[in-house]
């Protein structure tokens, strides 16, 4: 287990010799660059949550790997979630790709149980969040925030509240990320507030409803945060609160899953605003995430200096100019893709460059950077430890 914010030493002892490693990529990166680990022997890439690492932060040093591992025997790719952009660029940078799919999206997720809340404000929806908690059929939950700050927040209030709950989010130091997963494992936390960095590879069975206090930012983080329940076939709710300023997020995940929420009213808790009964003009067309995607997100993921952008390393591209498939050949001038000067193509020829049809619009590559290295910070600890049965 290869991941950072955690110590090298123990990380490089058990390096040796290993037949499997897991990995984020920068601190893989990190240990081969200081010959602690080589790469060249790898014969399997497996990269989980792929929508996730090809979209955001990851995408030069996946680059970089691939050409470290490019003697590999097969390369591997996992996700709840594949927004069409990502198929098209997965297909790219993998050799005769096979699709196997177990589900989607658009299913109905018949054991996990989805209800929806209007709320006329923010002290609304959390009087109707406190309601929910009490109830007792809950053995653990988890309650998704929009933002750290409001993460945090709540988690405190809750805790005021005499819940035992606590906050998990990308400030807080790996270590301490790590003990606070471990006590929701372990069933001393029974609330476990969250934002989306949650929302992707906690596999906790005792987890039986799951909160959105605040909506995600990209509708198919939906799919992600409601599968934190009903795991294996187990039994799961899934409680979404929202404000008329939210609608917009809402018409997205429907338009995402194709389907529709069916809003209901807590009695005595009932919203005093109309809210709308169902998604504009009927439909799930035209206004999707999927279908902005381009027009919108995509923006920035355009033309780099000549070479189509999304990242800063030269002649380092998923492919390069001349390439085929996962890597192989010398990026060129204005051959597209994973680099903002004369860099690799993220794809065979045009790849992502500025003279790919579907991305006008900027120049300007980039991604936002990886954001790797978290400073760590104490939380607070919960007022009493959870009971079963409470």
């Amino acid at each position: 287990n290869v991941v950072g914010g955690m110590p090298y030493q123990l990380q490089i002892a058990r390096l040796q010799n290993a037949n499997l490693v897991v990995a984020t990529p920068g601190r893989l990166l990190d240990l081969q660059r200081s010959m602690q680990i080589k790469l060249d022997q790898v014969q399997f890439l497996v990269v989980d949550e792929a929508d996730r690492m090809l979209d955001l932060g990851f995408s030069d040093d996946l680059a970089e790997i691939n050409q470290l591992t490019i003697e590999r025997k097969q390369t591997m790719m996992f996700s709840a979630t594949f927004a069409p952009r990502i198929q098209q660029l997965a297909a790219r940078v993998m050799r005769q790709p096979q699709r196997v799919q177990i589900d989607t999206p658009q299913e109905k997720h018949a054991n996990i149980k989805q209800v929806m809340f209007w709320a006329d404000n923010a002290q609304h929806k959390r009087k109707m969040l406190d309601h929910w908690l009490r109830d007792t059929s809950i053995n653990q939950a988890i309650v998704f925030a929009s933002t750290q700050v409001e993460c945090d927040g709540l988690a405190n209030d809750l805790q005021q509240d005499g819940f035992s709950a606590v906050a998990l989010h990308g400030a807080l130091s790996q270590g301490l990320r790590n003990r606070r997963l471990m006590a929701l494992r372990n069933g001393q936390v029974q609330i476990l507030v969250a934002t989306d960095v949650a929302a992707r590879g906690i596999d906790v069975p005792t987890i039986t409803h799951v909160f959105n206090f605040g909506l995600p930012m990209k509708a198919e983080d939906y799919t992600h945060r409601i599968g934190r329940t009903g795991r294996a076939g187990r039994q799961g709710l899934a409680v979404t609160f929202a404000e008329f300023r939210d609608r917009r997020k809402i018409f997205d995940i429907e338009a995402y899953s194709r389907q529709q929420f069916k809003a209901e009213v807590i009695p005595g808790l009932e919203p005093q605003q109309r809210f709308p009964q169902s998604r504009p003009h009927g439909d799930f067309g035209g206004r999707g995430r999927d279908n902005r995607e381009h027009h919108s997100r995509d923006r920035k993921f355009g033309g780099g200096q000549r070479s189509g952008g999304y990242g800063d390393r030269p002649a380092r591209g998923f492919g390069g100019g001349g390439g085929a498939g996962f890597g192989g050949g010398a990026g060129g001038a204005r051959s597209g893709g994973v680099g903002r000067e004369e860099g690799g193509g993220y794809g065979r020829k045009s790849g992502w460059g500025d003279n790919h049809s579907h991305h006008r619009g900027n120049n300007g590559g980039g991604n936002g950077g990886a954001g790797r290295g978290f400073a760590a910070r104490d939380g607070q600890p919960a007022k009493r430890a959870f009971k079963p049965g409470r």
